[in-house]
């Protein structure tokens, strides 16, 4: 694995699993040692948290695997080396943006594990900023794919089974 690969992991380390989920935990006022009082509350937002993680890092798996790359590109700036294979199968085949699906799940888990008003709007800035992070990728893979890409979008849904 060269240098380009290992900063853009590290980079979506860093920004989705560390920063984003500590500036939600930030701004809910909450003690960095929080733990709530329900143990329901906890083994929710433990799940949530888990499942999210291993959905996003088993596409990344797969994605690097089969694909031979990552498709992170910010805002037009390649971070890491580009697939080379459209992934259609998979995690990919449910949905054609697993990776994001699970850091939102992640997110959703923190939420609850929180459960405070200020971090659901550094949530809900995290998804606008990646639906238009989403569309940009989709013109890159557009370019890349070209009728192969239309065809599986129109199958399958961004975020959701269609």
């Amino acid at each position: 694995m060269n240098r380009s690969n290992i900063f853009g992991y590290l980079l979506g380390l860093l920004i989705f699993v560390i920063g984003i989920p500590a500036l939600m935990w930030l701004v809910s006022g909450r003690p960095w040692l929080y733990v709530p009082d329900s143990v329901v509350q906890c083994v929710i937002a433990a799940l949530l948290a888990v499942c999210g993680l291993v959905l996003s890092i088993y596409s990344i798996v797969y994605m690097r695997i089969v694909g031979k790359g990552n498709p992170f590109d910010a805002y037009g700036h390649e971070v890491a080396p580009r697939t080379k294979h459209l992934m259609t199968e998979g995690p990919y085949r449910l949905c054609r943006n697993p990776m994001l699906v699970g850091i939102y799940i992640y997110d959703v888990g923190v939420l609850v594990w929180l459960w405070s008003t200020l971090p659901l709007l550094i949530f809900l800035v995290e998804v606008i900023l990646l639906t238009l992070q989403v569309g940009s990728e989709e013109k890159r893979l557009e370019k890349d794919f070209g009728q192969e890409y239309l065809d599986y979008k129109k199958r399958v849904g961004r975020y959701f089974p269609k």
